[in-house]
């Protein structure tokens, strides 16, 4: 499978890639032949290997994003910035079942890994993709970001930290189509994906709806290819649908 609708010879950028998804991509840029080269940062870097160019960042830390932005333009502009960050849990962060659970520092890191941290990548990436042609600037979200889906509520800080990415690329969209009408920033909904991520949250998911990362790849692969302008701005979920905000 090949990305034909960005330009032969296209670089990538990947934030996040030894996570499932972002290490699945890594591997499916890699064996497209009309990919030059995939940058793929993680906080430890990646061997660089063949077409894959491994570089450091820090998610909270803008400095070591600049750096790493910077760096990797000085092989040439990329045609496609993949930011496959996120949190859900972790050993200060439980997802809450009630309000009465908010913590206010887990909130503020729900926010800085899910919502700030892919708002600094953009910061400094979004400038950096061709103004001649077809780029693509995309972010992982989650169907549970939208607020006229949400029934059941819960999740507070990755709901809202979610939500908030969506308006942060929401509001690059507008920005990025005044400087090239062809460039293309979206968020994505990759589907519930059979990471570390999602074990504890697997329980009751209908059959054929836990993706491998491989899988959840492949279905994104297909979004990115088929990309067009107008839909710029939107959160799309691995089948295509576009998910209201």
């Amino acid at each position: 499978m090949t990305l034909t609708s960005l330009a032969d010879g296209y670089r990538a950028w990947v934030f996040g890639a030894r996570g499932g998804i972002g290490a699945a991509f890594v591997r499916k840029l890699a064996a497209d032949p009309r990919c030059a080269a995939v940058h793929a940062g993680a906080r430890a870097p990646l061997e660089t290997a063949g077409k894959i160019l491994g570089f450091a960042f820090d998610l909270e830390d803008e400095r070591s994003i600049a750096e790493a932005v910077e760096a990797a333009a000085v092989e040439g502009a990329p045609d496609l910035v993949l930011v496959t960050t996120g949190v859900l849990y972790s050993q200060t962060i439980q997802p809450e079942k009630s309000i009465r659970a908010l913590n206010p520092e887990a909130l503020a890191k729900a926010y800085a890994i899910n919502a700030i941290g892919p708002a600094l990548i953009a910061k400094h990436a979004l400038g950096r993709l061709p103004r001649d042609r077809k780029g693509v600037f995309a972010a992982l979200s989650a169907r549970v970001s939208s607020l006229s889906d949400n029934r059941s509520g819960g999740w507070h800080a990755y709901r809202a930290s979610k939500a908030a990415l969506n308006m942060l690329v929401r509001n690059a969209a507008i920005e990025l189509t005044m400087r090239n009408k062809a460039a293309i920033c979206v968020a994505l909904h990759p589907g519930t994906v059979d990471t570390p991520m999602s074990k504890p949250f697997q329980t009751g998911i209908a059959p054929g709806r836990l993706f491998s990362p491989d899988e959840s790849a492949a279905a994104l692969w297909k979004i990115v290819e088929s990309l067009t302008p107008d839909r710029s701005g939107e959160l799309i979920a691995w089948d295509g649908q576009t998910i209201p905000f």
